[in-house]
């Protein structure tokens, strides 16, 4: 354990104190946060009004890491003005001004890269070894947009009589972004990244299950040369959306989360005529055909259902197989699954954490004894796990489940769990598949594993999802934007595309002549 005085010192130096290479679990069960979780004008604060307190979870062992005040409609102004004043500085910068800038942010990232991962995981539960992951890709997205930053322009155009027009790409001014539990840091990054590349600041509001680590990322804007201000933090729940959707001086929001409170903010949005972009949900298709590498498409299934604790909106959890390879896939997967380490997220070899929160696990569970009740086989595990060791008894754990016997009328099928439960589902046809699988109001992803690659641009063509993958899954590079389509939401993360929907075009037309009236 920590020694007693380290207790109260800031989380970040604390972690980093406990040095690479260690036990990792030592730190386990022992992390309180003391700091404040609210971060405006370059410096964390308390909020000045809100009141209500959120209590924060150590999923691992289902401990209160701190209590967080909700930031009320006065925080949230001077969130928003800060923000303001920042802007202006900001969106007056040359593009290679703020390239450079978000370059340090990016290094620092990669620098404490160890140290943010372990805070990830604390706080959220998934396994160490997936929480670096992500704390790369947060970088790599700093990096990928510091290096568009100053490539943005507009263009030239000849018009007769030696007259001519040219557009510019602006910024939108102060952008919120609402992030969700599942990846909190990474998430920030993909928001703030293309917003602050095209001039704008934010002010970013993460989950109240997680709001550790967005902090850290706000104070590592500012140490990297951002104007203070730049990117704010505001903590709280449902009624501090609402006041960052209505707030007069916010000119767009990207929202990640559920579909109900995607159609909210689309509502509050509406009102101001703001953009909106919704990244919501998904219970997307990975389509197995016999031809497939049953090794890789194994290796596939895992990947498309169990990272995170199978708390990914993008997760491809109606497996359909081909029916003359159901029996060989499906024994594969349930003797892979079980073989999945378990426990203490912060243990090198583990694979599988915690899920976020007692009501999240329980509301799996209830998916689960749903599914079994309407005529699916538990082929393995569903059934809460208790670690050995005692500090994590009273931890969110699951055993990773594989449903066998699943008709598309079920409501594992249908409705997105969320959790580690994937659903197998044998087909026959090409055709048969392509119907089942986008007949659903679900469009974030789908995949297929063919060695016929015809075949495989074939069905993605048809699948009605943003995005695809052909004989791999969840794999999202920044370079590539994601998204998707009908409920789950529009607008995209990522990619050149991104910068669309933080920027908004201004055309002017110049007349070299004389005005040319019709009065």
């Amino acid at each position: 354990q920590l020694p007693r005085e380290g207790r109260d010192l800031p989380l970040l130096p604390r972690l980093r104190a406990l040095g690479p290479g260690l036990a990792m679990s030592s730190a386990t069960g022992t992390v309180t946060v003391q700091q404040p979780l609210n971060y405006r004008a370059g410096a964390r604060v308390q909020p000045t009004d809100g009141g209500q307190l959120e209590e924060v979870f150590e999923p691992a062992t289902g401990r209160v890491l701190c209590k967080v005040p909700c930031s009320g409609e006065k925080e949230v102004d001077l969130a928003v003005q800060s923000a303001k004043a920042a802007f202006k500085i900001w969106s007056q910068m040359s593009g290679m001004e703020r390239c450079r800038v978000m370059l340090e942010a990016a290094r620092i990232i990669r620098e404490q890269r160890d140290e943010i991962a372990t805070m990830e995981t604390i706080n959220n539960g998934k396994s160490i070894f997936e929480a670096r992951v992500d704390i790369d890709i947060s970088w790599q997205c700093l990096e990928y947009y510091a290096g568009l930053a100053g490539s943005l322009a507009g263009e030239h155009i000849q018009l007769p009589g030696g007259s001519f027009g040219y557009t510019r790409r602006e910024p939108l001014g102060v952008c919120v972004g609402i992030g969700a539990w599942n990846y909190p840091f990474q998430i920030a990054c993909w928001k703030s990244g293309p917003a602050l590349a095209c001039g704008n600041a934010m002010v970013f509001k993460p989950s109240p299950f997680t709001p550790i680590s967005v902090v850290r990322l706000a104070e590592i804007f500012t140490e990297a040369g951002v104007p203070k201000g730049l990117f704010n933090v505001v903590q709280g729940g449902a009624a501090t959306g609402q006041l960052l959707c209505q707030h007069p001086d916010v000119a767009k929001i990207s929202f990640t989360g559920s579909v109900p409170t995607g159609m909210k903010i689309m509502e509050m949005a509406a009102k101001g005529i703001k953009p909106v972009t919704l990244e919501l949900g998904g219970k997307s298709p990975l389509i197995i055909f016999s031809d497939a590498d049953l090794e890789n498409a194994v290796k596939g299934a895992l990947m498309a259902n169990f990272l995170t604790q199978g708390e990914v909106c993008c997760n491809g959890t109606r497996v359909f197989v081909e029916r003359k390879i159901l029996d060989t896939f499906t024994k594969e997967v349930v003797k892979r699954t079980q073989k999945i380490k378990i426990g203490d997220p912060l243990l090198e070899d583990t694979r599988m954490g915690a899920l976020i929160n007692r009501p999240h696990l329980n509301r799996v569970q209830g998916f689960i004894k749903q599914a079994k009740e309407q005529g699916a086989e538990v082929l393995c595990g569903g059934d809460l796990y208790v670690p050995d060791d005692p500090k994590l008894k009273n931890g969110y754990y699951m055993r990773p489940c594989v449903l066998g016997n699943c008709k598309d009328d079920m409501t594992c099928v249908k409705e997105e769990i969320f959790g580690p439960v994937m659903a197998i589902l044998p087909f026959d046809t090409e055709e048969e598949v392509l119907e089942r699988a986008n007949a659903t109001k679900f469009g974030l992803a789908g995949g297929v594993f063919t060695r016929d690659i015809q075949k495989a641009h074939r069905v993605v063509a048809a699948l009605k999802a943003g995005m695809c993958f052909i004989n791999n899954y969840n794999v999202s590079p920044v370079e590539l934007p994601f998204g998707g389509y009908k409920f789950s939401g529009f607008g995209r993360e990522n990619g050149r595309a991104a910068i669309e929907y933080y920027s908004q075009l201004k055309t002017v037309c110049v007349e070299m002549g004389d005005v040319e009236s019709v009065f």
